[in-house]
């Protein structure tokens, strides 16, 4: 059997290289052998950190006997949905309509045209090959009442697609129709959102609901900025309960750092192990913004060691970051990461090791399997320099063992997210590296990812992948670029993020000639290779969607440009959520963090003075400040290319700010007293 993955670009896809399955990548030469076979096509689609994927693969996909029962019936595709969520998004569509939930591994089967006939997740071996006799005598026997049925399903869903039916209980729909002259959320808007959300929030160990909680991090940014601009404080406590209770518990790692992917109980103890890039950037600018908001000393310290976790454990050769670290160590969950009380004794000592233990909440019974505990650190210990000992001696004892294997796929979107984290976090904690890392990583990403003005969605080893660039790859990546901007004042990024911006409007934003007012934000390319039909994602998730990403730098470009129409586009897909955002903010919250800068103008602060000390002082100040989705730059005065400098002079030769809202402009200051007074007055 040929082995047909083992040059594929994805990590993911490589790990089936040896599988007994005769598996093939989604491509023209895999669809029309289906069709040219007559045979259905058995579809799986997972990522390289996901631990059932891995379950599922050991199980089943290595068994000869599963094996000959798929090479026998069905084309076999294996798809990263990382690398393809166009192709994952129309076929979670389809699994969470048909079982009313979804997840991966993904495991469907299409009609050789494609269209979904069966749909689930997770199947053990019994449950798989059972399945797969079923859909085999079903296709012997009865294949045109298969046909029927698929292609009945497939109209359904695209009705669904084109707004023919109501969203889900979740708030998703694969389509998203904006009026091209709405207006933004309101204030009642906003503050409704944070009603919805405290009768959601668990006041004893934060979050939102129950068990499994993911890292609510674009809510957590939404309830910061309601908080800065109104002085809310139901938002404000609501987000300092739940970071504080994510950094204590066993979802952080208390000794690298870096944030797992979610806890599977509701105090924060016991992770999923895997860490991706998404979630620790986002969470990284989320404690970043905590700490710049109250100044407090663990916000401060697991936004430095989520970063440091970012730059030495995600960091590729070519200064981008890879998009994850497995769940499982030699196919057993979390072995890299937990303890028991008798291996602390033997890395620390009888005294220490019994200390830190205590400390550590790891206990003879354990905490996760096995008499095994997860490491949280529920109270700071009052004698810092012998913890900062013990981390090093368990990290290094920790470093001694098997370590979870890395996806160094680089995933455009994600990396746009680390570098705007990055980006802020060097200039605010005054960590040169960290803003060094951004401009690396801005760089490379460019050079490796963006060319003939299009984006590619990965690259592996310096080399892009085929899969185009979607609409969160544009939006995350052009807010990376213009955070960069503001921070170096280099004006190529600012441009970029334009063309970037330019660009994703063209690809991903059209008008329906039936309905001339509305226009329409789609995931994919209109040239994209078609699917059922082009897939959309109406709601934040573990990551902005498209349109919030595209909605959110659409506003901070206009802010730093006064391109209008740019901002009349992002009021107009912000307006669009309005409903989401009322049902279910959860599903809304980088949406209703765009609104929150709208709301708050967002303000502009432009500082003349080039290099001065008093232009520094100024520009800390604005940097520091709180309010939603401020943007400021410095310069020269009327620096050439940058609009905000324009008609910008120093005031008595002193350097000098000036402050607008909404394109209203207050009088220049020069003192940073000055400037803080001015900033503090909410709209």
């Amino acid at each position: 059997m040929v082995n047909r993955l083992q040059h594929s670009l994805s990590p993911y896809l490589r790990q089936h290289a040896d599988n007994p399955v005769d598996w093939r990548e989604w491509d023209d030469d895999a669809l029309a052998l289906a069709r040219e076979s007559d045979r259905p096509i058995l579809l799986s689609v997972g990522y390289a950190a996901c631990h059932w994927c891995h379950v599922m693969a050991h199980e089943s996909f290595e068994d000869d006997e599963v094996a000959a029962a798929i090479n026998e019936t069905f084309v076999p595709i294996k798809v990263d949905r990382e690398e393809r969520p166009d192709i994952d998004a129309v076929y979670m569509t389809a699994t969470t309509a048909m079982n009313g939930h979804g997840g991966w591994p993904m495991t469907c089967v299409l009609l050789p045209s494609g269209e979904p006939v069966w749909t689930d997740t997770y199947l053990p071996k019994p449950a798989l090959l059972n399945l797969l006799g079923q859909v085999r005598e079903l296709w012997r026997d009865n294949a045109d009442a298969v046909r029927q049925q698929g292609f009945q399903i497939a109209e359904a869903l695209r009705r669904h697609a084109s707004g023919d039916a109501a969203p889900d209980s979740s708030g998703q729909r694969p389509a998203f129709d904006i009026a091209a002259g709405a207006a933004p959320m309101t204030a009642q808007d906003t503050a409704a959102a944070v009603d919805t959300l405290r009768r959601q929030f668990d006041p004893d160990e934060g979050g939102f609901g129950t068990a499994p909680k993911f890292p609510p991090s674009m809510v957590l940014e939404f309830l910061l900025r309601q908080h800065a601009r109104t002085a809310n404080a139901a938002a404000i406590t609501m987000a300092e309960t739940t970071f504080a209770a994510m950094a204590r518990g066993g979802m952080f790692d208390q000794l690298a750092g870096g944030f797992a992917r979610y806890s599977v109980d509701r105090q924060w103890v016991v992770p999923h192990f895997e860490k991706m890039l998404y979630d620790n950037a986002l969470l990284l600018r989320g404690y970043l913004h905590w700490w710049r908001a109250s100044g407090a000393p663990l916000a401060r310290r697991v936004a430095e060691q989520t970063a440091d976790f970012l730059l030495a454990d995600l960091r590729t050769a070519q200064g981008m970051f890879a998009a994850s670290l497995d769940a499982d160590t030699d196919g057993v969950e979390g072995a890299s990461y937990v303890f028991s009380p008798a291996q602390l004794v033997e890395i620390l000592g009888e005294r220490d090791g019994a200390r830190a233990a205590e400390l550590l909440s790891v206990t003879e019974s354990g905490t996760f399997e096995h008499g095994l505990s997860t490491l949280q650190r529920r109270a700071d210990p009052a004698d810092e320099a012998w913890w900062g000992w013990v981390r090093r001696q368990l990290l290094s004892a920790r470093r001694q063992r098997p370590q979870p294997a890395r996806d160094d796929k680089v995933v455009t979107a994600w990396n746009g997210l680390a570098i705007a984290a990055l980006a802020e976090a060097g200039t605010l904690l005054e960590r040169p590296e960290y803003l060094a890392a951004a401009k690396e990583c801005a760089d490379a990403l460019l050079a490796t990812q963006y060319s003939g003005g299009r984006l590619r969605r990965v690259s592996l080893d310096g080399a892009a992948g085929s899969a185009a660039g979607v609409a969160e790859d544009y939006g995350n990546l052009a807010d990376g670029l213009v955070t960069l901007f503001q921070i170096t004042g280099e004006r190529h990024y600012l441009d970029t993020a334009g063309e970037l911006l330019e660009t994703a409007r063209e690809l991903f934003v059209s008008t329906d000639p039936d309905r001339p007012d509305q226009m329409t934000v789609h995931d994919t390319a209109a040239d994209s290779p078609p699917l059922l039909w082009r897939p959309s994602t109406d709601a934040d998730n573990a990551e902005p969607c498209g349109a919030s990403a595209l909605a959110g730098a659409l506003l901070t470009w206009s802010a730093l440009t006064g391109d209008t129409d740019a901002r009349t586009a992002a009021e107009a897909i912000v307006r669009g959520a309005a409903t989401l955002a009322a049902r279910e903010p959860r599903f809304a919250g980088h949406f209703l963090s765009v609104a929150e800068a709208m709301l708050a103008g967002p303000l502009q602060v432009a500082v003349v003075g080039a290099e001065s000390q008093a232009a520094a002082a100024l520009l800390k100040v604005a940097r520091h400040n709180t309010s939603p989705g401020l943007v400021a730059v410095a310069g020269r005065p009327d620096e050439p290319g940058v609009p905000l400098l324009a008609e910008r002079s120093l005031v008595h030769g002193r350097a000098a700010a000036y402050v607008c809202r909404g394109f209203v402009c207050q009088a220049p200051v020069t003192e940073p007293d000055q400037l803080a007074a001015t900033l503090a007055r909410r709209p």
